[in-house]
């Protein structure tokens, strides 16, 4: 498994938990805000981490960290991921997985056997508008899968949308609340521009108001709850 990065203490990336962050490298999207692009853009990758590192580094651990938190880049798009989870898991670690949903078969996979404990799942706009924010050519079907395979899972899980001027707008949020209706948990991140290599990710988008980001929540709580 390519892995690019590695944070060995986190507050923030598993709700609740202290784990570890786990980067891989590589992702089949190329949003326009992208907020790692060095783990996108190939120009840019560094010298990968061996997984055997990763986990002796965590067996070390046991103890004091309660978690791992692998993300990307687009994790499931590893060959190495399923026995790499399979190794963190057998030490007694919690695990969360990050995805931008567009691999479901390899999700429900993780979810069969048991590999992760919290999946979130990244749902970047409508569908119809899918392509233009990701980059690529997306096919809608993997994303709606994808929503359905976590939601029936069993497992703790949230959905995450960010929210920029230029790519997401109040439609767009009204049609992603229709494909996530009950869910456990939805997060809506603020845009914020980050400068970055040409034809990776762009810092040209606006950002909502404070104000605007409150109406964005209050839409997303009645229509999820509805």
């Amino acid at each position: 498994m390519r892995i690019g990065g590695f944070q060995k203490f986190s507050l923030i990336d598993y709700p609740g938990k202290i784990c570890a962050v786990v980067f891989t490298q590589g992702c089949n999207f190329r949003c326009s805000y992208c907020h790692n692009p060095a783990l996108v853009d190939r120009r840019l990758f560094q010298k990968t981490i061996p997984a055997s590192e990763i986990i002796s580094f965590l067996e070390r651990r046991k103890g004091a960290l309660e978690a791992a938190t692998v993300t990307g880049g687009e994790p499931l798009l590893q060959e190495g991921v399923f026995p790499f989870l399979e190794s963190v898991k057998k030490l007694g670690y919690l695990v969360k997985l990050d995805t931008n949903g567009s691999f479901p078969e390899r999700l429900e996979r993780i979810v069969k056997e048991k590999l992760a404990d919290y999946i979130a799942m990244d749902v970047k706009t409508s569908l119809e508008k899918y392509a233009g924010v990701s980059g690529v050519d997306v096919n809608r079907e993997n994303i709606k899968k994808s929503i359905d395979i976590i939601m029936c899972s069993g497992l703790d899980y949230q959905f995450r949308t960010t929210i920029g001027k230029s790519f997401l707008n109040f439609e767009d949020i009204k049609h992603i609340c229709g494909l996530i209706k009950g869910a456990r948990a939805y997060v809506l991140q603020k845009f914020v521009p980050v400068r970055g290599p040409e034809g990776c990710f762009s810092p040209d988008g606006a950002e909502y108001g404070e104000a605007e980001i409150r109406q964005f929540q209050e839409l997303a709580v009645g229509l999820i709850r509805e």
